[in-house]
């Protein structure tokens, strides 16, 4: 089922109003993605989020709120089910505890240390993966500070809607391998973050 307010975006971007304020467009703004919203309007949404409210393209950086941490890549000869042809990477994630900030839920209230270990094929499709997740991590998207979904504490820090493999088999299920669409899927997940190659 459609959701109904995708169709009043459409209705309104095709009738010549704001999909944002569904009024006739005001010192009209198109994007790069060609889709126009009253200036007001879309510079109001920008200061939250620099994408566009219809089809979701980033304009722009899009810088997140993980707190200060490493990111560290070693090589393993270790094969992950489903790529039998070549090693893995292995993404290691070190966080220090610390207190939140501004940008966070409960600033001045402090969060614990944590660490995560992930895994990639060192195939070509998980290489590109890999410097996205780069990319990703420096832009502070990666992780964020909330409350956990899996263990419902509250001031943590938590992965931020980017899905990691954290574990080298079990299938989908366990956060592992194999599962043939995960390298697409992370890709989609990026992008939905404004992390692309061409950024």
């Amino acid at each position: 089922m459609e959701n109904p307010a995708n169709n009043s975006s459409k209705r309104a971007d095709s009738t010549g109003d704001c999909a944002i304020c569904l009024e006739g467009i005001q010192r009209r703004k198109t994007l790069k993605c060609r889709h126009s919203f009253c200036s007001e309007c879309i510079d109001s949404v920008f200061r939250l989020k620099p994408a566009c409210p219809i089809c979701n393209t980033f304009h722009g950086v899009y810088t997140g709120t993980q707190p200060p941490g490493t990111m560290t890549v070693t090589r393993s000869f270790v094969k992950l089910p489903g790529f039998e042809n070549c090693g893995s990477i292995v993404i290691q994630y070190s966080f220090p505890g610390g207190i939140q900030g501004a940008e966070h839920p409960n600033p001045g209230v402090r969060y614990s240390s944590t660490s995560r270990t992930a895994y990639l094929p060192d195939c070509a499709e998980g290489q590109k993966v890999l410097k996205l997740l780069r990319k990703a991590f420096d832009r502070r998207l990666t992780f964020t500070v909330g409350r956990s979904a899996t263990t419902g504490l509250n001031n943590v820090i938590t992965w931020n809607d980017i899905h990691h493999k954290t574990s080298i088999n079990g299938g989908p299920e366990s956060f592992g391998y194999p599962d043939p669409a995960y390298l697409f899927r992370v890709q989609e997940e990026l992008r939905l973050k404004g992390v692309t190659e061409d950024d």
